[in-house]
């Protein structure tokens, strides 16, 4: 069984109080609260066995580059990629998509190409491409999408054509929660030799990812988004297509031989992975991937998908509120706006109420552009969270209507 209490008592940071309110935590889009094996293992490692990995021959530096190379194995198996060699570390969903419009975008970007990106995005899916379109000269062509917040199909199609190099999308809208058909849009981009970047941090924590299944040629993706430390995230790249880039930044272990006249890079998957490794997050995420396999994904999707339909009836109910992301297939993100009521002010007021949401634009200004508003109020619900939580929400909104009438 799904024993959600039993799982509550594994995150410590459920376990208090704020404004003398049991904290009601549904900010997870943002980052997601840690399990305590998570949070033992980094102590653990800076406590007993910290130093620096790759090239140590002492007992601890052995140690730890056998864990972090242990934990590029646990990730390869979780998003099912074919090879140690496919996976990246890096500090976050940002670092690797900027890896790729930096790396790919100098090898294999000119003048007068295209990229296309989605109205839906991330402004970190958004302003690498334009920058990267800027340096080269290169056009930035965006699919738009409908007022239920999902792509429309048939201005993909019109728009994808070879002149475009790469399409970058996000495989879950972080402000929305669509869940967009990027499987169906990896094999309409490849019948036209277009690689596929795909942004997971939002689908990673929900639901299985199979890279090979998906057939995508890029896959980012956090570790915080996905109940691991903070400062790490992860590159999927095809072999392939590794091979044939060049590194994005220079320094200490992606080399082979360094001189004066010439330097010689590392095999991958160093080659990208320069400077010292934040290898205790690296091992602390793996820790974070075994603890959801354990509670199983399917699992998790089944319960999530019954916390998204409960708090959408339930907040649908409130005179005045309007649900911001209505597509048919989503995640369990609630966006949403009271009428007469900014939503800083909301989140202010729930705040008191001991309900931490986000507020804003969620890093997603086009977003909000589209439906010709300054911002939403989000709940993102993970499997710790509750039907008795959404219930606090609900009346914590009812008490704010009133107050501002």
């Amino acid at each position: 069984m799904f024993d959600v209490q039993k799982i509550r008592s594994d995150f410590p940071a459920l376990d208090q109080q704020v404004y003398g309110k049991p904290l009601v935590y549904f900010d997870n889009g943002a980052t997601t609260l840690k399990p305590k094996v998570v949070i033992d293992t980094l102590q653990e490692i800076y406590s007993k066995r910290n130093s620096n990995v790759h090239r140590g021959i002492h007992y601890l530096s052995l140690r730890m580059t056998e864990e972090y190379e242990e934990a590029r194995k646990r990730v390869r198996k979780f998003i099912n990629a074919r090879s140690e060699k496919e996976i990246i570390f890096t500090n976050g969903t940002t670092a690797s998509i900027n890896t790729i419009s930096s790396t790919f975008g100098e090898e294999f970007v000119k003048e007068g190409d295209e990229i296309l990106i989605s109205a839906m995005e991330h402004h970190s899916n958004i302003v690498p491409w334009q920058i990267l379109a800027q340096r080269k000269a290169a056009i930035l062509k965006v699919i738009p999408m409908n007022d239920q917040g999902e792509i429309v199909m048939e201005k993909l199609d019109e728009l994808m054509h070879e002149g475009i190099r790469i399409l970058a999308l996000n495989h879950v809208s972080n402000a929305l929660g669509t869940i967009n058909p990027v499987k169906e849009i990896i094999q309409k981009a490849h019948e036209r030799n277009i690689p596929v970047l795909l942004d997971g941090a939002q689908a990673i924590p929900h639901g299985d990812v199979d890279v090979q299944d998906l057939d995508c040629d890029f896959y980012a993706f956090s570790g915080h988004k996905v109940y691991g430390p903070n400062g790490i995230g992860v590159l999927y790249g095809k072999e392939e297509w590794l091979e044939k880039l060049p590194p994005w930044q220079g320094g200490g272990d992606m080399v082979e031989k360094v001189s004066f006249e010439k330097t010689s890079f590392a095999e991958l998957p160093l080659k990208f992975e320069a400077g010292t490794a934040n290898y205790p997050a690296a091992i602390g995420m793996a820790k974070a991937l075994d603890y959801i396999d354990a509670l199983g994904k399917d699992q998790i999707a089944a319960y999530e998908k019954e916390l998204l339909d409960y708090a959408t009836l339930k907040l649908s109910a409130i005179d005045g509120l309007k649900i911001f992301g209505a597509a048919a297939n989503k995640i369990s993100i609630v966006s949403f706006l009271l009428e007469g009521i900014h939503q800083e002010d909301t989140g202010m007021v729930l705040d008191k109420m001991g309900l931490a949401l986000r507020t804003g634009t969620h890093c997603a200004e086009p977003v909000m552009t589209r439906f010709g508003i300054s911002g939403t109020v989000r709940a993102s619900m993970v499997f710790y969270n509750t039907k008795e939580e959404i219930d606090k929400l609900y009346e914590g909104l009812i008490k704010l209507r009133q107050m501002f009438r």
